[in-house]
């Protein structure tokens, strides 16, 4: 029996895995290689790591894991969980069935693409989401934000540190009279009617086309589509879950446990801010440490 099986092997998951793994546990971490920021070509703001490809950051993480005799990592998806706190079995894709003491819950989440052409296409190259995974390498530059509720209205006032050219696309979102009133005394363009397709240029630069005829060039768009749980263990084991504006998310107390006792949870699967390498990182760490010391007699 493993001490701790994670399932779920991007960055919060290996977090969780080194610091057990320093602590001589036996972990295994279950992944299926499909990490959430696999569309991104640099990862940014990670220090130490800061403009490298996210799956190479990955790939040396894993070779250090290796030097640590206690870690396996397996290239599995877990199928279904069952048990309770002290004797968890696991079972896989592979017909395989693993027990642990504790369970660390960090697959991660699925961005849910809109049906607009174009756009799951440029996702993660000229469409992206985050001001500061890839604002510097834009700033000064011409940005373009697609409305998707009342958080975006921060998200203009926050690209403001990086931009003084912005865009902002309603996309049939029926926008405040009081924050039209605001965009229009930041100068900043609204264009009504609905996306109907997004074209990707030359470099990140993309061409949205709106149903009112109006086609509208930016060097690079925003946008938040909202996301889902990777998988549906959480919702199978009943762990209470939060609702954010980007979705659901599980939720987890100050030491990253789970509401079902022995059961933690890191990375973007139980953060409802704004997600970030660094983020998973520290949350992944955090819950490693506080399974290995659940177990402590």
């Amino acid at each position: 029996m493993d001490d701790v099986i994670i399932i779920g092997g991007s960055f919060a998951g290996l977090a969780a895995a080194l610091q057990l793994g320093r602590a001589r546990r036996k972990v295994t971490v279950l992944d299926t290689g499909l990490q959430r920021n696999r569309f991104a070509g640099r990862s940014h703001g990670l220090l130490g790591h800061d403009h490298k490809p996210p799956q190479e950051i990955l790939t040396e993480a894993r070779q250090q894991l290796a030097r640590y005799p206690t870690i396996k990592l397996v290239n599995a998806r877990a199928d279904s969980v069952s048990g309770a706190i002290d004797d968890f079995a696991v079972h896989t894709d592979t017909g395989e069935t693993l027990k642990a003491r504790r369970l660390i819950l960090s697959y991660g989440v699925a961005d849910k693409m809109p049906e607009v052409p174009g756009f799951s296409e440029s996702w993660g190259s000229s469409i992206v989401p985050c001001p500061y995974c890839d604002g510097f390498e834009f700033a000064g530059q011409h940005w373009g934000l697609i409305w998707s509720g009342p958080q975006s209205h921060n998200y203009v006032r926050l690209f403001l540190d990086w931009t003084d050219r912005l865009t902002v696309f309603a996309d049939v979102h029926d926008i405040p009279l009081n924050i039209r009133a605001d965009l229009a005394r930041r100068n900043i363009p609204l264009f009504e009617g609905r996306i109907i397709e997004i074209t990707r240029n030359e470099g990140h630069v993309s061409t949205i086309k709106l149903d009112t005829e109006a086609n509208v060039t930016v060097d690079i768009l925003f946008a938040h589509p909202r996301n889902k749980p990777s998988a549906s263990l959480h919702e199978s084991l009943g762990l209470a879950t939060v609702d954010t504006p980007a979705g659901i998310a599980i939720k987890v107390d100050e030491r990253r446990e789970t509401s079902l006792p022995g059961i933690y949870a890191a990375g973007d699967l139980a953060n409802p801010g704004m997600p970030s390498v660094t983020t998973a990182l520290w949350q992944g760490a955090m819950a490693g440490i506080s399974a290995q010391q659940s177990m402590l007699v």
